[in-house]
């Protein structure tokens, strides 16, 4: 059916929503899953085209509880495990995989989105499945001294009351992404909100699980490229430079994390990148797409 953004068609997956490109290559040379981060949704258009530019079938999957596929009963982007959010990651891969029979699959995962699909890609990978593409991936969040205490002291509260609120943030990264606050991307702000979205206990939990995982040595043998901005920053309203910084994950817990992931993990550390490098200023934006374009054709080489 068509879809809410100009272009693409949707279609339910479980509790999740498959959204295709309607522009898709006749003889595509791999497909392309997009996998959106928290308080996020795909929207992307310009990155889909971009995708399909370069001969590559193009779908995205809005995860259980996000964007196209909210319901008011549920949390918006909760989970209890980490493993959980691989359930719609798979759906999604065999959908796309039904529609390619023995075409390459590349996934290309955003923030929490990266760390939910490396997790997923280490314990079930498709057979179809060629590579990872992690756009700053979720590998850390920046935290006080204060932070860590307050996460030790919530940990037995994490298992008696997982479904607590134990955080609410205001995300000014939305908000000055957004045309409205001075960027250059349009989204759907209830379900990509400035306001941020509450996070549960158990959501903290289940990062932090993933987190001692990928610490433990994740053991990847896929080709994973981990993408990240060459500098972090705050997120507040006196950073000039919140732009060209990643004011949302810890890069350097990103640069410390990706080689634990596996042999076949490289780098790509793009100057000026924003948290989502894909919508950065037009400069990172490029070297961001170069990085991915080389990375693709020497994994479908």
């Amino acid at each position: 059916m068509p879809d809410v953004l100009v272009g693409f068609s949707a279609a339910p997956l479980a509790g999740a929503t498959l959204v295709r490109s309607d522009a898709q290559p006749a003889r595509p040379r791999a497909a392309v899953l997009h996998v959106h981060g928290y308080n996020d949704y795909f929207y992307q258009a310009e990155l889909a085209q971009w995708f399909v530019d370069h001969n590559l079938a193009f779908y995205a999957v809005d995860m259980s509880g996000a964007g196209r596929s909210r319901t008011p009963e549920v949390h918006p982007h909760d989970m209890a495990t980490i493993e959980e959010p691989g359930d719609d990651i798979a759906a999604a891969v065999e959908a796309v995989a039904a529609l390619h029979p023995g075409l390459p699959i590349i996934v290309h995962a955003h923030s929490t989105g990266g760390l939910s699909v490396a997790i997923w890609a280490a314990d079930r990978p498709h057979p179809q499945l060629a590579g990872l593409i992690l756009n700053s991936p979720l590998f850390g969040l920046p935290m006080t001294k204060g932070d860590a205490r307050m996460v030790r002291f919530m940990t037995p509260i994490m298992k008696l009351r997982p479904k607590m609120i134990v955080g609410r943030r205001r995300s000014l990264y939305n908000e000055r992404l957004h045309v409205t606050g001075g960027g250059n991307a349009v989204f759907n702000q209830e379900w990509k909100s400035p306001n941020g979205i509450p996070t549960t206990a158990r959501w903290v939990a289940a990062v932090m699980g993933a987190w001692k995982r990928i610490d433990g040595g994740l053991g990847l043998t896929i080709p994973t490229l981990v993408a990240r901005s060459a500098q972090m920053g705050a997120e507040s309203d006196d950073n000039p430079l919140l732009r060209s910084q990643d004011v949302v994950v810890d890069t350097v817990e990103t640069a410390r994390r990706t080689p634990l992931l596996g042999p076949n993990a490289e780098e790509l550390v793009i100057e000026g990148g924003m948290h989502d490098l894909s919508q950065s200023a037009p400069e990172p934006r490029a070297a961001y797409l170069a990085g991915v374009a080389a990375f693709i054709d020497r994994v479908l080489a």
